[in-house]
């Protein structure tokens, strides 16, 4: 049933963001609050599907821990979903995303527009200046920042070291850093057709103020996070039994051991 519910899901994503996409088209020339709107519309259609036909909800916890401002959020990343429920929840933040996201028809011209921030990654330091010269201008105009410090989705229980872009950013930026935690890939899964019911579970973690080394940055900000997951996923897979185990624990709560490259 649960794989019936994902092709349901699949095919109602697709048609909903190809109708929306094509319609934004004349929407792009207009003012900036204009393409916002239509942008949480969109989202509110896909995350109620989410809820309806799969059975997936998300809570938020910590918001307490978002100082006032722009920040800088640096979340785990184990699903598409990850993309989805943060940017409903912040409507005008700015994504750090590979480059080759722009060149999908329609759906990369918006990105363009809404101002995300893609990175050539082969470019190393050109790419790394260029990150902290667009987010300083995005923190200018008072939008926060979401990078994924990983790079890429982690499945739970995956180690994967810890990318020089957001000490980058933690440098050269100025504000806070709020690590964020999550439980999303039990739930919905990296490149698997199955999709499991129940509540994803994000939560914002104390923020790292701006001043410590890039060493010590980078370690903090592992520390935080992966106990946390950790603590998410626990969670989950003891509310939500017919959750599937995670396949190779890389870790266990209370380690902080991420890799991390400086």
């Amino acid at each position: 049933m649960q794989y019936l519910r994902a092709l349901l899901f699949s095919a109602a994503f697709a048609v909903t963001t190809v109708v929306m996409s094509l319609f934004i088209i004349p929407g792009l020339l207009l003012p900036f609050r204009f393409v916002l709107a239509y942008k949480q519309l969109w989202l509110r259609v896909v995350l109620w599907q989410i809820r309806t036909v799969i059975g997936i909800d998300f809570e938020a916890r910590g918001r307490e821990n978002i100082p006032a401002g722009p920040v800088v959020f640096a979340a785990k990343h184990q699903s598409a979903w990850d993309t989805l429920g943060p940017s409903y929840l912040h409507p005008e933040m700015v994504f750090v995303l590979k480059r080759e996201l722009t060149w999908v028809p329609v759906w990369g011209w918006y990105l363009i527009r809404m101002g995300m921030i893609p990175i050539d990654r082969a470019k190393g330091v050109t790419a790394l200046r260029n990150l902290v010269a667009r987010s300083r201008t995005a923190i200018a105009r008072g939008r926060s920042i979401l990078i994924f410090p990983q790079g890429t989705r982690t499945p739970p229980g995956v180690e994967r070291p810890y990318l020089p872009g957001t000490a980058a950013l933690y440098t050269g930026v100025g504000v806070p850093v709020v690590p964020v935690a999550l439980n999303s890939g039990l739930f919905w899964p990296r490149r698997k057709l199955g999709k499991w019911p129940g509540t994803i579970t994000l939560e914002y973690l104390e923020p790292i103020e701006p001043g410590l080394d890039r060493k010590t940055f980078m370690r903090t900000l592992a520390e935080r996070i992966e106990p946390a997951t950790a603590r998410l996923e626990a969670e989950a897979l003891e509310k939500f039994p017919w959750l599937p185990p995670i396949e190779k624990p890389g870790r266990r709560a209370g380690a902080g051991g991420a890799a991390v490259k400086t």
